[in-house]
């Protein structure tokens, strides 16, 4: 695994290289510290940020290679993420300063995004949210594999509309996840599907299911189950435009999660090669 880390000398580059090290030790993963100087006025107190992170993340028993580079920040990072490959981006959160320049670089980038949020020291509980579709295959792979570094329990949540009065009975099939993951719905063996997979990696998992709006839900979910981390996806826009869709709940998670969040990428696969169909030949 090869992971970036990106430093602009500020705190929040602090909690990134903390977590990037965390992440960096478990997975055993190359590290790139990227310090970007927007001015040249900034490139001192940047050095000496970098060899502090650089030291945080050498107590990580990470090995990084530190760059420092000049320019505008999110044309920086797209430069270096355009010319060598990167599983995991890692970024300081920026939420009260400049939550603009976040999405930004979610929306503009390759690969997946970890967004640091606090200084936390663990990463032991994670929830994935599952939209009970194949687009969340490459979050629940991603997924795995961290957990399974980690010896992190993973939490697969989904949120269910509420249904008509008529249909209470569907309801109380789905408020019983045992019933639900037996039940052979759609939903259901989507959900059993995500939740061998991360197992047959060795990761505990735990599956929740809610119903109303999903924001509300999700919201609730983060403030209640004492999460590590929080991971969503996004997708690629169509069109010319190459850049990723950042949704309103994956904005809403950013906004208002007290953990850090990872952004994964969903990238349609081919007739035969999808992680979907690779996990249904596993348990056929």
């Amino acid at each position: 695994m090869n992971i970036l880390i990106c430093s602009d000398g500020t705190p929040a580059s602090d909690n990134a290289a903390r977590l990037g090290g965390i992440v960096a030790s478990a997975t055993q993963a190359q590290v790139m510290l990227l310090g970007i100087a927007e001015n040249p006025s900034d490139e001192q107190p940047l050095r000496q940020a970098l060899d502090q992170e650089a030291h945080i993340l050498r107590r990580a028993n990470a090995k990084p290679r530190v760059v420092l580079q000049s320019g505008e920040p999110i044309a920086q990072i797209l430069s270096e993420t355009s010319s060598s490959k990167y599983d995991i981006i890692v970024i300081g959160s920026r939420r009260r300063n400049a939550p603009g320049r976040t999405y930004e670089i979610i929306k503009a980038v390759e690969p997946s995004v970890l967004v640091a949020i606090g200084t936390q020291e663990r990463q032991s509980r994670i929830l994935l949210c599952s939209g009970g579709k194949h687009f969340i295959d490459d979050a629940v792979r991603l997924t795995g594999t961290l957990a399974a570094a980690l010896h992190a329990q993973v939490t697969l949540f989904h949120v269910m509309a509420e249904p008509p009065a008529i249909y209470a009975h569907l309801r109380q099939l789905e408020e019983d996840v045992t019933a639900l993951l037996a039940s052979g719905s759609e939903l259901g063996r989507n959900l059993v599907a995500e939740k061998k997979a991360l197992e047959k990696l060795g990761v505990v998992v735990n599956v929740r299911v809610r119903h109303g709006f999903i924001i509300d839900q999700l919201l609730d979910e983060m403030r209640e189950g004492n999460y590590d981390l929080i991971v969503t996806g996004s997708s690629r826009a169509r069109g010319p435009l190459q850049h990723y869709i950042m949704g309103d709940v994956t904005q809403r998670i950013l906004d208002s999660a007290q953990c850090s969040v990872l952004v994964v990428r969903y990238r349609s696969p081919g007739p035969a090669k999808g992680l979907w169909q690779s996990i249904a030949r596993l348990f056929r």
